[in-house]
């Protein structure tokens, strides 16, 4: 049976060399943990997690926080996290607090009681306050602006605004939003990203052409039925999530309103979905895979007590137009 000691004679390296690959895999130079991993595959060697845990203070294992465990978004981000984290040799604990209060108190009872490192929280505002959160080790990995603790973001201002440039660069003037859950930090920025692009082409805020939703379907369904009730409508209208934008869509074909023809439309996330529509969704699209990455070694920073040179990490979107957007029509 293959050890420790087996590994490090395989590889040319101490013991505590092949122990440091193993826990922090980033304080060892790339030509020895080149060596201890040709050696473990070699040997096929597995160390003992269990042991490992109970000789040591920490878990190494660490919480994912989501408010909605069956948001595709999300889901794409776990699945960054839980390689990255596995990489690391820490193991993930997912915890689905459907936006209750009461459940993300008891999630980050979890860390302070040993159970897990530290937390990596989905939602961009917590509910919790930040006092709350003081004690335990915490990166958002979908924060915005308002986010107290470490966080990596893209900037939603910037990006929803970049919408806004596009659909009036087209020709569209009237231009109609659909906003997210209205005390979301995420809706406030894209909100802001709007307003900016109207100003920037002196266009004036028309109220009449904002509806409130949350960044579900059904809210897009409603959203959607209510500009085709206007006696002037819209000539675009943007959405704070794509599937928001799935619900305006099928409402507009139903009431016989042509996409891209009569009203443009775009959303915001570029869900798998998106590009299968018809027509294709114009969209915002976020580096999720990347997020989780970050946020998992900015949060290992943290847990393992390094310095933390950066608190926040502002990624880059990407806009992808597609057919669900046209030129206003002359």
């Amino acid at each position: 049976m293959s050890n420790i000691r087996k590994v490090a004679h395989a590889a040319g390296v101490s013991v505590a060399t092949v122990s440091r690959a193993l826990s922090s895999p980033e304080k060892v130079s790339e030509k020895n943990l080149k060596r201890v991993k040709e050696a473990i595959e070699k040997l096929k060697y597995r160390p003992n997690m269990l042991a490992r845990n109970f000789r040591s203070t920490r878990a190494y294992s660490l919480l994912v926080l989501t408010p909605d465990i069956t948001n595709q978004l999300f889901a794409q981000v776990i699945r960054a996290i839980e390689d990255r984290a596995q990489h690391r040799d820490y193991g993930v604990l997912l915890g689905d607090t459907g936006s209750s209060k009461t459940r993300e108190q008891d999630y980050v009872k979890m860390v302070e009681t040993r159970l897990a490192d530290g937390l990596i929280q989905l939602r961009p505002d917590s509910l919790i306050t930040p006092e709350e959160y003081d004690h335990v080790a915490c990166v958002n990995a979908c924060g915005s602006e308002e986010t107290s603790k470490p966080t990596v973001r893209i900037d939603n201002v910037s990006a929803f605004k970049t919408v806004v440039d596009y659909l009036i660069s087209i020709g569209h003037r009237r231009i109609g939003v659909i906003t997210g859950l209205k005390e979301n930090a995420h809706t406030k920025d894209r909100f802001e990203g709007y307003l900016q692009g109207l100003k920037q082409a002196n266009i004036e805020y028309d109220e009449t052409l904002l509806a409130e939703g949350d960044f579900t379907m059904w809210s897009g369904i409603n959203a959607a039925s209510y500009f085709c009730s206007l006696k002037k409508r819209p000539t675009a209208i943007c959405c704070m999530s794509d599937e928001m934008a799935f619900g305006v869509m099928q409402t507009l074909k139903a009431n016989g309103i042509r996409v891209p023809e009569d009203i443009s439309v775009s959303g915001f996330d570029d869900i798998p979905y998106a590009k299968h529509l018809d027509p294709a969704l114009t969209t915002i699209s976020q580096p999720w895979e990347e997020m989780g990455k970050v946020a998992v070694d900015t949060l290992l920073h943290i847990v393992e007590e390094e310095t933390l040179t950066q608190s926040e990490f502002i990624l880059p979107y990407e806009f992808i137009i597609r057919k669900s957007t046209a030129k206003i029509a002359s």
